[in-house]
């Protein structure tokens, strides 16, 4: 079974590395998606693969690395499209 969730991340998380550990913890769990800065200055990220891996993504976004201040985090369930891998989109 595959998961997918995308999460709106707000508050202090760009300029911060967020991206960067967003993809970094995403690879270590296996999972496939992407994440990018938005332009009114939250990070925004999709992730599929195993459930659990998901899940623990989504817990590591609310809390972001450690210079990061975030705010809010918004997740949406969505269905899994097959992304091939995960990375730092524009």
């Amino acid at each position: 079974m595959v998961a997918r969730r995308r999460v709106v991340v707000r508050g202090e998380v760009q300029g911060v590395g967020f991206r960067w550990a967003c993809a970094r913890e995403a690879q270590a769990l296996g999972l496939h998606g992407w994440v990018r800065n938005r332009p009114d200055g939250a990070v925004e990220a999709v992730a599929e693969g195993d459930p659990e891996a998901v899940e623990q993504l989504v817990a590591w976004a609310r809390r972001g690395p450690s210079h990061a201040h975030v705010s809010a985090a918004e997740v949406t369930t969505e269905e899994p499209e097959g992304l091939p891998d995960f990375r730092i989109v524009d």
